[in-house]
């Protein structure tokens, strides 16, 4: 019987005693848990288990349900010598077996492992010693220093190695078919005086164990982890070829017929040339994250005491004054403290025209100055800006797998068994009921074993995540996961939140109303009362009041409330501005003339702001938040696309509609809270609609978290938030239409490449099983089935890569209008 073992887990959200009992009892109530004690000061579970009933991923899953949360690491592997979706099988499992992983993926494409782990139960060296004895490279960890150029290298000199075994393969194939049916004899007498069979035999073998070495040592490597996968297959089936020529070569068993080591060396370089292929379109797939990695410049020149001094970008401060050339990359995120030029930030956000930054303008690391001088204050550096921050989140996206892709991680876990059984029920059939020759049901054999190829199957989902993931980030798209991928792809409905969404989000005061004072006291008080609010209508209400020179008093006992407004006590009177649910809450009475004059502000679109003094009614601001300039295109082209179109807004009925009328917007939710958006969502999902949410990031979190698809717009290069599934760099609402055109073209690719890699094992294993034979006299030897199997991978990947080149008809337009 296994020992028990023991979990150390650091629980986070623990406030007090009855915290620490519940997470206790939450585990002790797990089948399998010997004994559980939780410590409050140190935030520690320490938990002892029985490992043959459950493993910690059960027990931080305990952890969790009881609305804790388990702080776990993670960390991207890079791997090398990955050769099909079973060499992803077979690594995942290893790696799950080690105490403290909870959590695998491996994407092939991509060449990495993504692990979620306990550090307090397992490291590095214990993951790095798991992959090697699995039989795979342990290259390091992404963001390791060097780790590109590594990389490249060993990619390079893996190529340079395929490409002389093609060569050598190919070459000697010809040589030994030359020996065959060329009339040698009458060029070279003396070959007359060596038997034929004995001559191919020395030709070959040199050329054979060189060409076909790494398949079987791929193919031992996988027999002694207990691992059927394709190189095993391989193996067996050039294996049977020349075997049997060596058989026939000296007449044991076989006869001189059996003699093809032609085919078997042109199989072997076959095999080799699809492994050669497919090596070289992956190394494609992830050409996105080497380029955001190539925007990080090397150095950076920093003031100190008005001297210039030349560092490297590693060792830039917080605080650095940077100065920045024309031409120049800008080196870390910052604000900018002096000199004026166009910054190209395209390749951030997306957006092709370059900016005007200026004194008090942000910039992001990795962007272009084009033709002025600026200094700047550094305010991120390293692994806190923006370009950092992307390339995570977008390494971390590539690694996530859509739900789609359990219909091929399905079809992998039965593949290769159901091959070997029809290669043997081939090869049955022919010789023993169809009474066939033994060559010709050998060459069954190896046909079916060689064109049989679950790679295609393996690739199909991951190549087109790493290449559209990628593709949206030089877009300025930030697509989290795959799930989102696929969420994205089956929305009916999306919601948009109005101000600083649809609206620029910068409102201004358009007209005043004051009844029994002055204007300008109205804005004074009003201002005053609102200038501790972060509301962009309060906002607009103090840029007024500045505009006008009007000054401003101090407010005691400020409350802002939510979705309402606020109350205030300016010059010892109490001041009340918001709307009228606000005005109901509080018993202030509206007279009939102020709210006909609000009425017929909300009726053009404007927001009524309401002012009380000292409990009576006193006037109104109405307030103007202008519509991007992308809305109404954005909006038609969403209806075009057969998505139904919400807004939801805490705007009062009138102005709300004002608004969607100018958008063409027939469904409005308006007077709603911040608190209620998510209710919204939630009723919206009840009615069976699919919906996205488009917000802030910040103030939407709710929202965007219930939502099926969170996009999170305005955020600018905060893309660290933790709500939206989709985070867009640029303000454009254009770029929503965008993301939505980009996941649907990724998931009708994905769903290509699944349909093309199941008809092509489909419709070749059967051939080379010879099922046209007895029909129409079609066989399929196995050099081609070898040639078949190279190119179906490659075809797989290639049109994975096609979403290189792909432009989303929302991103054609927005660049017509440049």
């Amino acid at each position: 019987m296994q020992k028990s073992k023991t979990a150390e887990l650091k629980v986070s959200g623990m406030v007090c005693a009855a915290c620490t009992a519940a997470v206790e009892k939450a585990l002790r109530n797990l089948d399998g848990v010997l004994q559980a004690r939780v410590n409050l000061a140190t935030e520690m579970a320490s938990v002892e288990y029985d490992p043959e009933r459950l493993g910690v991923a059960d027990l931080e899953k305990a952890v969790r349900d009881a609305g804790y949360d388990v702080i776990d690491e993670k960390i991207v592997l890079r791997i090398g010598g990955m050769v099909c979706a079973m060499c992803v099988g077979a690594l995942e499992v290893a790696l799950k077996k080690l105490d403290g992983v909870t959590d695998v993926h491996v994407n092939l494409a991509a060449e990495k492992a993504y692990v979620t782990f306990n550090p307090r139960m397992v490291g590095l060296e214990e993951m790095k010693k798991t992959i090697e004895d699995t039989g795979y490279q342990f290259l390091g960890t992404a963001g390791e220093e060097g780790i590109a150029d590594r990389e490249k290298e060993m990619l390079e000199r893996d190529l340079a190695e395929k490409r002389r075994r093609i060569i050598i393969g190919f070459a000697f194939s010809l040589l030994l078919m030359g020996m065959m049916y060329l009339p040698l004899e009458r060029v070279v007498p003396m070959m007359m005086a060596v038997p034929m069979n004995w001559l191919m035999l020395v030709v070959s073998a040199p050329a054979f164990v060189y060409v076909s070495c790494p398949i079987f040592k791929a193919a031992w490597r996988a027999l002694r982890n207990r691992n059927l996968d394709m190189d095993v297959m391989y193996a067996m089936g050039i294996g049977v070829a020349y075997g049997s020529s060596i058989l026939g070569t000296f007449g044991i068993v076989l006869t001189p017929d059996f003699m093809f080591y032609e085919t078997a060396l042109m199989l072997a370089a076959f095999l080799t040339l699809g492994r050669y292929l497919e090596s070289k379109a992956k190394g494609r797939t992830s050409e996105a994250i080497k380029k955001l990695v190539g925007l990080q410049p090397k150095t950076a020149t920093i003031l100190k005491e008005g001297v210039e001094h030349h560092v490297a970008v590693e060792d830039v401060q917080v605080g650095d004054i940077i100065i920045v050339k024309p031409g120049e990359k800008i080196p870390a995120d910052g604000l900018v403290i002096d000199g004026k030029s166009y910054v190209d930030e395209s390749m951030i956000t997306g957006e092709p025209v370059p900016m005007l930054k200026e004194e008090g303008h942000g910039v992001v690391g990795g962007t272009l100055n084009k033709n002025g001088l600026i200094r700047f204050r550094a305010s991120k550096v390293g692994k806190e800006t923006a370009l950092a921050q992307i390339i995570s989140l977008v390494e971390e996206a590539q690694g996530s797998r859509p739900p789609i892709q359990r219909i091929a991680d399905r079809a992998v876990g039965y593949f290769i068994p159901t091959i070997l059984a029809i290669a043997f029920a081939a090869f049955a059939y022919w010789y023993f009921i169809a009474h066939n020759t033994l060559l010709f049901s050998l060459t069954a054999l190896i046909s079916v074993l060689v064109v049989a190829c679950p790679c295609a199957l393996g690739l199909a989902t991951p190549t087109a995540v790493t290449v559209g993931i990628g593709r949206g980030a030089e877009l300025g798209i930030l697509i989290k996961s795959g799930e989102a991928l696929e969420a994205s792809d089956s929305l009916n409905a999306i919601a948009f939140d109005k101000t600083g969404t649809l609206t620029v989000g910068r409102p201004e005061v358009t007209d005043l109303e004051a009844f029994g004072l002055d204007e300008r006291e109205l804005l004074r008080l009003t201002a005053s009362a609102e200038k501790g609010s972060e509301h962009p209508l309060a906002e607009a209400v103090v840029r007024r009041s500045e505009a006008d020179e009007i000054p401003l008093a101090d407010a005691a006992d400020f409350e802002a409330l939510a979705g309402k407004g606020v109350v205030a006590k300016v010059g010892g009177r109490d001041v009340v501005a918001g709307n009228r649910m606000l005005f109901k809450d509080l018993g202030i009475d509206l007279s009939e003339e102020l709210l006909k004059r609000a009425e017929g502000f909300e009726e053009n679109g404007k927001t009524a702001m309401l002012v009380a003094l000292d409990g009576r009614a006193c006037g109104l601001l109405a307030i103007a938040d202008r519509l991007k300039d992308s809305a109404p295109p954005a909006v038609a082209q969403l209806k075009k696309m057969r998505l139904k179109v919400v807004m939801i807004t805490g705007d009062n009925a009138r102005s709300a509609a004002a608004v969607a009328s100018q958008l063409e917007i027939e469904q409005v939710l308006s007077e709603v809270l911040p608190e209620e958006k998510a209710s919204e969502m939630r009723r919206l999902q009840q009615g069976g609609e699919r919906v996205a949410f488009v917000g802030d990031g910040i103030n939407d979190a709710p929202a965007l978290a219930q939502a099926d698809v969170g996009i999170a717009i305005g955020s600018g290069t905060d893309v660290a938030i933790e709500t939206g599934e989709i985070v867009l760099m640029s303000e454009d609402l254009l770029d929503v239409v965008a993301a939505i055109q980009l996941s649907r073209k990724v998931i009708t690719r994905i769903k290509q490449n699944i349909f093309w890699a199941f008809a092509y094992n489909g419709a070749l294993v059967p051939l080379a099983a010879g099922v046209l034979y007895p029909f129409f006299g079609i066989t399929f030897r196995p050099e081609l089935a070898g040639l078949a199997m190279a190119l179906s991978s490659v075809t797989v990947v290639s049109l994975s890569l096609l979403l290189k080149r792909y432009v989303p008809p929302a991103k054609m337009k927005e660049r017509a209008t440049i």
